[in-house]
């Protein structure tokens, strides 16, 4: 009889086999993994370095440019324009350059104060684009379209009680009270004086001007304000000075007027007198100590000028 009993096969599985798929599996999965993680980790690092770089270079220039002086062929193409104003009142080339070269030489940032918005208003800001500029007007209505059109510019009006035709009496009374409301170095906010402005904003007394330009108010004719007032507090100002710079320009426009040349010599003093054209007068003021009652160092210097004009 034929034998015919088949051979059983057997398939033996060894568990090596598995875990040696389990662990391929798991290498490749942490290999993936560390790879996924370094390339988030390079992503935000990248990211930080471009934002960290972006904010400093975007401030730093910033920085750089407020403190950047015009260049000279700006400031001389402002001087050029202005000058050749079609405004029947505007400055000549030759006195727009005396105050600029003052305010291009004045520590930044520059403290100035200007009475009267005219021609050259929007000048004077752009020149002393690094400082603080002020304006003072005697319209308030005027000053208020101004500001309204022009949102950078920093004005404000004030009540003038003077009269022009009324200038003796006013410096008389004035020196008379040198020692008590009129004294050359005070706060004018508390002052009683006739010729002082104590009605201005609060911190234009607080802050030191470097740069005072009288050019306001407007007006010649005999009750018009004049601009004794502006003219004795930009010497009040000049002399009570705290802190910075001890030295104050004062520049009077219109100076061939009798009431910008009068008023001055007595109270910005012939002796401060830098330099004077037919227009414009450059006064140097320096600080002075509280006690003091005389304007100038020659209390009678001038005191024939005021009676003969």
């Amino acid at each position: 009889m034929k034998n015919t009993t088949s051979n059983t096969k057997f398939i033996l599985l060894h568990p090596y086999i598995q875990k040696q798929g389990s662990s391929n599996r798991l290498w490749l999965l942490a290999f993936i993994s560390f790879f996924t993680l370094a390339f988030l980790a390079t992503l935000i690092y990248t990211r930080d370095t471009t934002s960290s770089t972006t904010t400093t270079t975007s401030s730093a220039p910033l920085s750089t440019f407020t403190n950047t002086p015009l260049p000279s062929s700006v400031i001389n193409t402002l001087l050029h324009y202005a000058s050749k104003s079609n405004d029947t009142y505007h400055m000549s080339h030759s006195d727009l350059k005396t105050i600029s070269d003052v305010l291009r030489k004045c520590p930044s940032p520059c403290n100035f104060l200007v009475f009267g918005l005219t021609p050259e208003t929007l000048l004077w800001k752009a020149l002393n684009h690094n400082g603080r500029t002020v304006f003072i007007d005697e319209n308030r209505y005027y000053a208020a379209y101004f500001e309204e059109k022009h949102p950078e510019i920093d004005a404000y009006d004030v009540q003038y009680t003077t009269k022009r035709s009324e200038m003796k009496e006013l410096i008389a009374s004035a020196k008379e009270q040198a020692g008590n409301e009129c004294r050359p170095v005070q706060n004018l906010l508390f002052s009683e004086c006739k010729l002082g402005l104590n009605d201005l904003p609060n911190h234009v007394y607080e802050v030191d001007w470097d740069v005072i330009l009288v050019d306001g108010p407007r007006g010649d004719w005999p009750d018009a304000p004049g601009r004794m007032s502006p003219i004795f507090t930009a010497g009040v100002l000049a002399r009570s000075k705290k802190s910075g710079n001890p030295k104050t320009h004062v520049f009077v426009h219109d100076f061939s007027g009798k009431v910008e040349r009068v008023c001055g010599n007595e109270f910005l003093c012939k002796e401060n007198l830098v330099e004077t054209t037919h227009s414009l007068g450059h006064y140097m003021l320096e600080k002075m100590d509280e006690s003091s009652v005389k304007y100038c160092k020659n209390h009678n210097h001038s005191s024939g000028s005021a009676s003969s004009s």
